[in-house]
């Protein structure tokens, strides 16, 4: 598993790690440390952060296999890439053959290249 996949799967599921676990993984992946810093540090082995590490990531990929929360959102975002590429595609074919609407296009090009990300954050924050 590669340090990026190691890295989502982290953010997905370490809250389900032991505390032990947390730590060494937040000191790796926030603070950018070395194994060497971090056993430093702890006070304990290159080995012993190297193992807790690998099982880590082991046991990371082992909720990922039974959960799919990862596969999950990644499906639903190509979904939505997708479709809003083709809904470009098909809105600059239409809009070339009816140059008359040139306003409806004004208005389905903002929709389509609007960011969201206020939208988002507000859904987010209003969850219960």
């Amino acid at each position: 598993m590669d340090n990026l996949r190691f890295m989502r799967l982290w953010d997905l599921y370490r809250n389900l790690l032991t505390p032990t676990q947390r730590e060494i993984t937040d000191l790796y992946f926030n603070l950018d440390l070395t194994v060497s810093e971090i056993a430093e540090q702890k006070g304990i082995s290159r080995q012993a952060v190297s193992d807790c590490l690998a099982g880590c990531k082991k046991q990371l990929g082992a909720y990922e296999q039974k959960l799919q929360f990862d596969r999950l959102l990644t499906s639903s975002s190509l979904q939505v890439s997708f479709m809003a590429t083709d809904v470009a595609a098909w809105a600059q074919k239409f809009f070339s053959a009816h140059p008359e609407l040139k306003e409806e296009e004004d208005g389905l090009t903002a929709i389509i290249n609007n960011d969201y990300e206020r939208e988002i954050t507000e859904a987010l924050n209003n969850r219960t």
